[in-house]
């Protein structure tokens, strides 16, 4: 089959087409035609090497059909979304014509949708819906920060708040992001930086904080929550770098919850990929009640173009990949 194979670590460069043998059927696992997938950071980070698993073939996700599954779990040519279960990390990924999946982690999605707005969903909804409904419980009428929110994560969980009936602040580092944000529901927005607890009027009286910005922020987006508040680390838009010298006697607000959600853990025994309704989310799409269609479409070929403009932050959304 025809892959796009990181040769090394590095620029854009690094990633090569190539013929690989096909994935063989193995039990427990799903062979999957691959018709769309989505782009995502953690590849850039794999690209770059600064991951710590990095597999031959990207890619943490992706939608096709059933080519073969050993175990009959899924029937052959069902449709079918595919995320992590170390895809593109430990065992070969999506950037390529097949990939073999656990069953652990492939969920039927049946939605009379094109391959492209099915390749925005998976790891993008079923990760946002987790953060908001199970790692920070927002409820209707709940203030809600999503600090980083232009990302294409931080657009579905905006608009997946905004339907759940929250209100919700959203930050970005460009003033001219507001206006797009605002038509996806937001209260209002702010200009992103370190020390926003200084600068919302809302400070000590916000029940939720969604952050994509990442450790340089976690301290500040505790100061600002209400006692009882939550807030949910799940994105590194502003780096990886730890936090220096944390002491939680010293900087860490009283009665309040830090809570960290990474994706990877999809399909483990703790965190089924069933308990995502990803099928609900694909109907409320066909439904004309979600917009999930990705901000930049590009063909299986044009893997470099695609990864540049997610590193110059220029798609404005989600990135997907399709193969004719």
């Amino acid at each position: 089959m025809r892959a796009i194979v990181l040769e090394k670590f590095g620029g854009l460069d690094s990633l090569i087409y190539k013929e690989i043998p096909d994935p063989e059927p193995k039990a427990g696992h799903v062979v999957i035609e691959i018709k769309a997938f989505g782009i995502n950071h953690a590849e850039i980070h794999m690209r770059r090497g600064e991951w710590a698993e990095a597999a031959p073939v990207s890619g943490i996700e992706c939608v096709g059909l059933v080519k073969s599954c050993p175990g009959g779990e899924f029937p052959v040519g069902a449709k079918v979304a595919a995320l992590m279960g170390g895809l593109g990390r430990t065992i070969n990924g999506s950037y390529a014509e097949y990939t073999r999946a656990p069953v652990s982690n492939v969920a039927l999605i049946k939605a009379d949708l094109p391959w492209a707005v099915l390749a925005a969903i998976p790891e993008t909804y079923a990760t946002a819906w987790t953060c908001l409904f199970r790692n920070l419980e927002i409820e209707k009428g709940q203030l809600l920060v999503i600090r980083g929110a232009t990302s294409s994560f931080g657009q579905a969980a905006l608009k997946m708040a905004v339907n759940a009936g929250a209100r919700v602040i959203a930050t970005t580092r460009s003033r001219e992001r507001f206006s797009m944000l605002e038509k996806l529901g937001s209260e209002r927005c702010e200009v992103e930086r370190h020390d926003l607890s200084n600068h919302i009027a809302e400070t000590k009286r916000i029940d939720s904080v969604l952050n994509l910005v990442g450790n340089s922020v976690v301290l500040d987006s505790l100061t600002m929550l209400r006692r009882g508040g939550r807030s949910c680390l799940a994105g590194w838009l502003g780096g990886l770098d730890p936090i220096h010298d944390f002491n939680p006697l010293l900087q860490m607000a009283s009665g309040v919850y830090l809570t960290f959600f990474g994706s990877f853990v999809f399909g483990t025994p703790g965190f089924p990929l069933s308990d995502v309704p990803l099928q609900r989310i694909a109907e409320d799409v066909a439904a004309g009640l979600l917009d999930v269609k990705p901000a930049r479409i590009f063909g299986f070929e044009e893997i470099h173009e695609a990864h540049r403009v997610m590193e110059a932050n220029e798609a404005g959304g989600k990135i997907v990949v399709v193969r004719d």
